[in-house]
Order: C-alpha cells, then structure tokens, then sequence
C-alpha cells in the first residue's frame, strides 16, 4: 500500500469534495481517498493506493473533477 498527500487548490466547497474524490477513486488502484477541504486555500489530499501513482494521472483526474490543482504549497 502507498498512501501520499497532495496539497490541492481551488476546492471550496463539499460538491469539489465530491468531483474530486469521484475522479481518484476511478484511477486503477486506488484504494482510498480523503480530503482536508481548505476552502479557496490549499486542501490536502491524501490518495491510498496499490502502488504509486503517476503524478500526470492525479493532475489529470483533479482537472476533469472541476479544474483543481496541485500545489507546492
């Protein structure tokens, strides 16, 4: 199992809570998702999966949920 947190931007609310989590959980392997909603700051969150996960996959997945962003906040 990995698990990693991802520092994300742009989610405001429960519904980017919701497109989010919809959108990791469809990736292969993903076991688990959990999110610390910041609104309009920086959110964290973290992915549990079999393995690890390409980055380009997650930056993928937050786009089409609602245009979020990882951050290096």
């Amino acid at each position: 199992m990995t698990t990693i947190t991802y520092p994300v931007k742009g989610m405001s609310c429960q519904h980017c809570v919701n497109a989010v989590t919809s959108q990791l959980t469809g990736l292969a392997a993903v076991s688990g998702v959990t999110i610390d909603l910041v609104p309009d700051g920086t959110s964290l969150v973290t992915i549990t999966s079999d393995g690890p996960l390409a980055e380009d996959a997650v930056r993928a997945a937050l786009e089409e949920a609602g245009g979020y962003q990882l951050t290096s906040d």
